[in-house]
């Protein structure tokens, strides 16, 4: 796209501008772009519009299996409305365990593995998980920690569903069952994400309650412990594990996450040269002895990193703007 010209002015490099060019051949320039290109370009001119909006254009944008993600109650007229449905709304695969979409500007897919969909120590045992159902889950069942000293998580995916030449962040989502959880505060717990049978795993430490600011006094307040903590003193303790201590972060659609750690999908999977390698990833205190409880666990969240930050999720919206 920057050697053709979509708007007025003078042409570089011999390039002709967009909007002369027959509409099929614009709808093959459109083809090699993104998702969030087309609709940009399509502002050039009632043929260029045309062009991008073309079935051609986004069936390539959608994952080559979207006819089986698609509800069949639902009629679409274009594949963009297709596209579109797929990137404002998750819909359920694998028997419900996993949730599919499409990162918007991009076309890279997304998952959340359930929490049915992941390894969880002692969630056969009543005693210490209970499985139960919460109105703002995308999933049947939720994982909700009765009690627990060993807290243990850990899933994998195969590389071949997710999209190539991306780099993916690894997010635990979850929230504090009755508003309150206990045994969390100031307890690191350690995280890591990388292939299975590799050697590359990533590890890191990360803490699942976080700290709300309590007016300007320059202590935080911990929403479980209901104890005083000043940063200075839990960020010590914390740091004695060694590194920096991810710290959880509330999303728009009011469940919280916290960040596993981060892959790099090649053509392949670990390399350019394997599509049935695994991502694995894991979360896990087993050390202190900590009994730990009240929190539910919705999945695993896997989605693509966008160019200078991290996605970020927010409550749906019907915008087709991109």
């Amino acid at each position: 796209m920057e050697q053709i010209q979509v708007s007025g002015g003078s042409s570089r490099n011999g390039a002709a501008r967009l909007d002369t060019l027959p509409e099929d051949c614009i709808s093959m320039v459109i083809y090699h772009t993104s998702p969030r290109d087309a609709c940009v370009v399509a502002s050039v001119s009632k043929t260029v519009k045309s062009a991008a909006e073309s079935d051609l254009v986004w069936e390539k944008f959608l994952p080559p299996d979207y006819s089986s993600l698609v509800p069949r109650s639902l009629d679409f007229s274009s594949k963009k409305e297709i596209y579109l449905s797929l990137a404002d709304d998750s819909v359920l695969i694998d028997d419900g365990k996993k949730s599919f979409w499409l990162e918007k500007g991009s076309g890279k897919r997304c998952y959340m593995l359930s929490a049915m969909d992941l390894k969880i120590t002692w969630s056969d045992c009543p005693v210490y998980w209970q499985w139960n159902t919460v109105p703002d889950s995308k999933f049947k069942r939720v994982a909700e920690l009765r009690d627990v000293c060993w807290f243990e998580i850990w899933g994998k995916i195969s590389c071949g569903m997710l999209s190539k030449g991306t780099h993916y962040s690894v997010y635990l989502v979850f929230k504090r069952a009755g508003g309150r959880s206990y045994g969390f505060e100031d307890t690191p717990m350690e995280a890591q994400v990388g292939f299975v049978g590799k050697d590359a795993a990533s590890k890191k430490f990360v803490v699942l309650e976080p700290i709300d600011m309590d007016k300007p006094s320059g202590y935080r307040y911990t929403s479980v412990s209901l104890t005083w903590v000043s940063r200075e003193d839990r960020t010590r303790r914390l740091r004695e594990v060694g590194g920096n201590v991810e710290e959880p972060k509330v999303r728009g659609d009011g469940w919280i996450e916290v960040k596993l750690g981060k892959v790099y999908i090649h053509d392949g999977g670990y390399d350019d040269d394997d599509d049935g390698d695994e991502i694995e990833f894991s979360i896990m205190e087993t050390q202190n002895g900590q009994w730990k409880s009240a929190m539910i666990f919705q999945g695993v969240e896997i989605r693509p990193m966008k160019e200078g930050g991290e996605m970020v999720i927010t409550k749906g919206s019907n915008s087709d703007n991109i």
